[in-house]
């Protein structure tokens, strides 16, 4: 059996993701196909946790652009993101994956709240965990989230899964064709040239705690194994 490259992992999933071509709400197929492509990472023995955006349902900046308050916005977003986790670890149970949800905002009849040392207890059990309504604050993003809970619970790497984009690029690849890929970066790189991976607090929490980041496409199946595994795709961020 093939060896993985890291112990403990935190998968970030933006809501997007989800929602595949469709682009809002939750596309089955694709949640299917993420809950397939995680089961063959915990079969290595690898210990999952899984951050999940809410943009295929709510933005909280969308909701504040609009006029509404952003606190209440982003309290909206949080709830989104906890849909979008209920959806995953159905996905995943269905196909024999014990899983976890634990929810920042208390909602003991759906999930458990975030208790980190229990968090790691599941980890170390083989369970999936799903961190869900981001930190629990406004203002703060689920970029920030994956940062936070990965520092948390001392994963080894944030895999950050994206959507029909393989990496990093200089400038937007689907409009500029010209863009160039980066195979590796700095999060002093990212701060610096704007790159817009994740925002500012996500990243500066990444450096201060030396978590590295790979960005990767997920709409190619197996993908999540192969960085798991060591493969070079994607665009892998670390240190200063």
């Amino acid at each position: 059996m093939a060896t993985a490259r890291y112990h403990r992992i935190v998968l970030k999933l933006s809501g997007e993701a989800l929602s595949g071509d469709q682009g809002y709400g939750i596309d089955p197929k694709i949640i299917q196909s993420i809950a397939k492509q995680v089961k063959e990472v915990v079969e290595l023995g690898v210990e999952v946790a899984v951050v999940v955006g809410g943009g295929n349902i709510w933005r909280g900046k969308t909701g504040s652009e609009m006029g509404m308050d952003r606190a209440t916005a982003d309290y909206m977003g949080m709830l989104a993101t906890i849909m979008n986790s209920l959806a995953l670890q159905d996905a995943l149970e269905t196909i024999e994956i014990p899983t976890r949800v634990q929810t920042s905002i208390e909602m003991r009849q759906v999930a458990e709240p975030y208790i980190r040392r229990k968090a790691i207890r599941h980890l170390e059990k083989k369970r999936v965990v799903i961190f869900a309504a981001g930190t629990g604050n406004p203002y703060f993003s689920t970029d920030t989230t994956a940062a936070l809970r990965a520092a948390e619970i001392e994963a080894d790497v944030i895999l950050m899964a994206k959507n029909n984009v393989d990496g990093v690029y200089s400038d937007d690849p689907k409009i500029n064709k010209n863009a160039t890929k980066y195979d590796i970066l700095s999060y002093m790189d990212i701060l610096n040239e704007g790159l817009g991976v994740m925002d500012a607090t996500a990243s500066s929490l990444c450096m201060d705690n030396d978590i590295p980041l790979i960005v990767f496409s997920i709409t190619e199946e197996g993908n999540i194994k192969k960085v798991v595994l060591g493969e070079s795709i994607g665009t892998t961020i670390r240190g200063k």
